[in-house]
C-alpha cells in the first residue's frame, strides 16, 4: 500500500513533473515581475513566484523521503516561455496586457499539469498535498486571468 514514505512509481513521476512545472512557473512569474511597470502587479507576481518555490521545496522533500533525487531544474518549454515573455515585454515596453497575458498562459500550463496529474494519481497518498497546492495554483491562475481581462478592457 502506498504511503508518503513509500510512493509508487507513477506518483513519483507526477511529483517530478510538478516540481519542474513549479520551477518554470516561479521563473516566469519572476520575469513578469521585472517586466511590468506596476507596483501592485510586481508584488503579486513576486508573491506567487514565492508560493511556487514553496510548492517546489515541499514536493522535493517528499521525493527525497522516498530515497530519490528530485528535479532541480525547470523544463525546456518553461525556459522558452520565460524568454518569450522577456522578448514580448521588451518589444512592448512592459505593457501590462502583454505581461499579464504571458503570465496567464504560463499559469494555464501549471494548472493543467496539476489537473492531469491529480487524475493520474487519484487515491495517492499525496492527494491531500496535491489538492492543497492545486487550490492555490487555481486561485492565482484565476486572479491573474481576471487582472489580464481587466487590463484588456481598460
Amino acid at each position: 500500500m502506498e504511503s508518503k514514505l513509500n510512493l509508487n512509481t507513477e506518483t513519483m513521476e507526477a511529483l517530478q513533473d510538478l516540481i519542474e512545472a513549479n520551477i518554470d512557473s516561479s521563473a516566469i512569474l519572476r520575469e513578469a515581475a521585472e517586466a511590468i511597470d506596476h507596483d501592485a502587479m510586481t508584488s503579486l507576481f513576486q508573491r506567487v513566484a514565492k508560493d511556487r518555490e514553496t510548492h517546489t521545496t515541499e514536493l522535493q522533500r517528499y521525493v527525497r523521503l522516498n530515497r530519490e533525487e528530485p528535479a532541480d531544474d525547470g523544463s525546456v518549454g518553461g525556459t522558452l516561455r520565460k524568454q518569450w515573455l522577456k522578448l514580448r515585454s521588451a518589444i512592448n515596453s512592459g505593457d501590462a496586457v502583454v505581461v499579464l497575458s504571458e503570465a496567464e498562459a504560463a499559469e494555464d500550463v501549471i494548472k493543467g499539469k496539476y489537473e492531469d496529474l491529480m487524475v493520474k494519481t487519484a487515491g495517492s497518498a499525496m492527494n491531500d498535498v496535491l489538492m492543497r497546492q492545486f487550490r492555490e495554483v487555481k486561485y492565482h491562475h484565476d486572479l491573474i486571468r481576471n487582472l489580464r481581462d481587466a487590463a484588456k478592457a481598460a
